[in-house]
């Protein structure tokens, strides 16, 4: 049974190609077809009309069968398909990014004692470098376990939204930068990476710095006393001290990594594509292309970040790194870097996987319980009039 409110909609659409009618002729063809508001007396010229339901109808009458609480308690799988996918599926990249974070802070954090080493030692000590193995034991006598997640909250608090503005940024620059063809080139697919990396990085930036400070300064112990501390002794210019090499070294990294992933993945036997395996392998060589390749950007910004650098620019910092340590200076702390992309590819990856299954999964229990609702309907109605 329709809906009392599920009514025809008659919609009249231009169709390309057809010239309009001239001011005669349209005056004929709405007296014959009762357009101005007469009876219908002659059909010497054909008319046409598109009959559709709307959206909304079609919603109302689906919501008629939407399960009640007691269903979705019984099926609490089902709770997850009331949210919209391209919110949970959003979600769902970010959390898998924190996760796999989280599990990789310790090599994250040995990368950036050894990145900022000569910076902190002072100027009398700058040629002494701490090595990886050096690095570990040192966080491990001077702080514990703890000092290898060190800094970590602020860090998962930067990459919530650091992924959200980021696939939301990708997806929206893929559809500015499409050809007239409605295809995506290597090029569009490069700008539009550069382009989503650029966005979510100017957003997040001030967490990232705060990550930065509380990672490598014993002194400070909270993001509150970071925040406090860097205000009354900085300014809010901190905040975004190394925000252009930050920048300049995001878009070409997003770039190489997103084109390149989808060049190797779209290269990929039609049976391959879809394996979590290929998948991963795909993410390790893409990562590792565009962070040998953009690694001493990652440097540069990381020592303009700090407390008491004496780089303003780029560059002043860039030959400043290699007088000091030498072009060894620009990649220091690359191999903990290099061994952290595996295992968090694959953390994401995997995460993310589930993450989709579980609302897949979602959507067809909820979409089950639709048709029960719907099947005890139709053999009620069938009862009562029998």
């Amino acid at each position: 049974m329709i809906p009392r409110n599920n009514q025809p909609t008659l919609i009249w659409k231009d169709i390309p190609g057809l010239e309009p009618l001239k001011h005669e002729e349209n005056d004929l063809l709405r007296r014959r077809c009762g357009g101005s508001g007469g009876p219908v007396r002659s059909f010497g010229i054909d008319c046409f009309a598109s009959v559709s339901m709307t959206e909304k109808n079609r919603v109302a009458a689906t919501i008629e069968f939407t399960p009640k609480a007691p269903q979705l308690m019984k099926h609490p799988l089902a709770i997850v398909a009331l949210v919209p996918k391209e919110a949970a599926v959003f979600a769902a990249g970010a959390v898998a990014g924190a996760a796999a974070k989280t599990v990789t802070a310790p090599l994250d954090r040995i990368k950036l004692i050894m990145q900022t080493h000569g910076l902190r030692a002072g100027q009398e000590t700058a040629k002494k470098t701490i090595g990886f193995v050096e690095a570990v034991v040192s966080i491990g006598k001077q702080e514990g376990v703890k000092g290898y997640w060190k800094g970590n909250l602020a860090q998962v608090l930067r990459i919530l939204p650091y992924s959200a503005v980021q696939l939301f940024a990708y997806e929206s620059y893929k559809k500015l930068y499409r050809g007239k063809d409605g295809e995506l080139s290597v090029i569009g697919r490069l700008a539009a990476g550069a382009s989503a990396g650029m966005t979510s990085t100017f957003v997040t930036y001030p967490l990232d710095v705060l990550r930065l400070r509380m990672a490598v300064d014993p002194g400070y112990q909270t993001i509150t006393n970071v925040v406090v501390r860097m205000l009354k002794e900085e300014g809010i210019g901190s905040f975004y001290r190394g925000l252009v090499p930050s920048l300049i070294g995001i878009a070409p990294y997003v770039a190489v990594n997103f084109c390149v992933f989808d060049l190797v993945k779209k290269s990929l036997p039609e049976k391959f594509r879809n394996k979590t395996e290929a998948s991963l392998v795909t993410a390790f060589v893409a990562a590792t292309i565009a962070t040998v390749t953009c690694y001493p950007l990652d440097t540069i910004r990381r020592q303009m970040q700090m407390r008491g650098t004496p780089y303003k620019t780029v560059l002043e910092a860039f030959p400043g790194i290699i007088a000091r340590d030498g072009v060894a200076g620009l990649y220091r702390g690359f191999v903990p870097n290099a061994l952290k992309t595996l295992p968090n590819s694959s953390i994401r990856l995997t995460t993310f996987d589930a993450l989709k299954r579980l609302i897949s999964a979602s959507e067809k229990e909820y979409q089950r319980i639709l048709e029960e609702n719907s099947n005890e309907q139709k053999q009620g109605s069938c009862s009562s009039t029998s």
